[in-house]
């Protein structure tokens, strides 16, 4: 059998170190993986000792260390693929378990599924491990920007904070893409990335600590312009007034729905985001809310100021703002003759709705991120510490803490909510 040097990285001797052929005792190890190399034993042990620079737990190197001494070439192998994809999956997954992920409603296994042939490229290459475990990493720039801030950060409290961050953003989608919409819940905030960075902010308002606003990943389709409102059972069933004045009408079966305009508690736009949870963007009546520090007030989807902004960019190359504005417009018995009327200013209406309802598609799909991060960065480069509106950071382990295993698994695929009412939650009521 041909032999390959190896020098023990647990004792400063030669081993012998065997490339694993069928006859290898060992049935788990894979037999087309490579045999790993001095310079990527020694690669592997780095990031598993600094794994605590990304706020990961401890990773120990025993059952490396003792294979090593072995000279046992299928126990070597064994360790060091265990070892490799614990601390490749804690990077790409994270190491909370469902108890710490109250209300996030996002997996992504990124290139999980792929993670052995990932490795089996990078032994191949001869090269060390740091682009295999460096790609397992969030790709996002805030994280990047949340683990230089944990490494220089010296107070244990805001030291804490950041780490639990950069938990979070591991249980979001590796890639975001280059365009996206990503809501930041604690921040009050909605925003438009475009080719990798920050285009536009608008503020928003969320839901209330009561219906929290879940964490989800949904993709943006269409504007509805002048939509309907149909209101939840729960909200009904709650004994809410639903007077016609306002638009409300009530159908044969019990459901209630409320017509376009002015007053719509989902104002003059709405975000076609499908999910699960009934949760989107859009317009409201209550703009004197967006005015508050502390902007939690809707009953779990996320309400935008000057939604017409936000529309107009969504549509950016499919219809320009005097569009958006045309669409709007209330209709009346002169509309046939070109003459047009702008929406009355009271909220109440009667009858038949005032306006049209109209659905304008996107040119092309966009993702939309709802997620929750206490400690991001700021416009200027600061990091911005903010509040945990629903009591969730507290839930996230400690990275420091002894004895915190991590072992990388894939998240469970998401139930819906629990405060999801036959199929709808989305209470975006005045």
């Amino acid at each position: 059998m041909k032999l390959q040097p190896f020098l023990s990285m647990s004792a400063s001797i030669a081993v012998p170190m065997m490339l694993l052929t069928a006859c290898s005792s060992s049935a788990s190890v894979d037999p087309a993986l490579p045999a790993w190399s001095k310079l990527q034993i020694d690669s592997l042990r780095k990031w598993a000792t600094s794994a605590a620079e990304d706020a990961l737990p401890q990773f120990g190197t025993g059952q490396l260390d003792r294979a090593l001494d072995s000279g046992d070439e299928t126990a070597i192998r064994q360790a060091a693929l265990t070892l490799a994809e614990q601390l490749a999956k804690a990077h790409l997954r994270g190491c909370a378990g469902p108890e710490e992920r109250a209300e996030w409603f996002m997996t992504d296994d990124g290139d999980g599924a792929n993670l052995r042939g990932r490795l089996s490229d990078a032994l191949l290459s001869g090269e060390t491990l740091d682009g295999f475990f460096a790609g397992m990493r969030p790709a996002h720039p805030e994280y990047a920007a949340l683990r230089q801030a944990y490494l220089a950060e010296t107070d244990p409290g805001r030291r804490l904070t950041i780490a639990r961050n950069m938990e979070r953003w591991r249980w979001m989608p590796q890639m975001l893409g280059a365009d996206y919409v990503l809501v930041n819940v604690p921040a009050f905030e909605v925003y438009l990335w475009r080719q990798g960075a920050a285009a536009q902010t608008w503020r928003a308002v969320v839901g209330k600590t009561a219906t929290p606003t879940p964490q989800l990943a949904a993709t943006i389709t269409a504007i509805t312009f002048n939509p309907w409102w149909d209101v939840p059972p729960s909200i009904v069933q709650a004994g809410g007034h639903f007077s016609g004045r306002r638009g409300y009408i009530t159908t044969k079966g019990g459901h209630v729905r409320q017509q376009p305009g002015p007053g719509n508690a989902l104002g003059q736009m709405k975000v076609e985001m499908p999910n699960p949870y009934a949760i989107y963007l859009h317009d409201t009546p209550s703009k004197g809310l967006f005015g508050a520090a502390t902007r939690a007030f809707s009953h779990g989807c996320v309400r935008v100021a000057d939604p017409l902004s936000l529309a107009a960019h969504l549509l950016e190359g499919v219809r320009t703002r005097s569009d958006i504005d045309a669409l709007l417009r209330v209709r009346t018995r002169d509309e046939a003759h070109g003459r047009i009327s702008r929406p009355p200013a009271l909220p109440e209406a009667s009858g038949s709705p005032t306006v049209k309802t109209s659905t304008v598609k996107l040119r092309a799909d966009l993702p939309v991120y709802i997620a929750y991060f206490t400690a991001a960065p700021r416009p200027d480069g600061s990091l911005g510490f903010l509040p945990d509106i629903y009591g969730r950071d507290s839930l996230i382990f400690d990275p420091a803490r002894p004895g915190k295993a991590c072992s990388g698994a894939a998240a469970q695929p998401p139930a819906v909510p629990k405060t999801a009412t036959n199929g709808s939650q989305s209470d975006p009521g005045p």
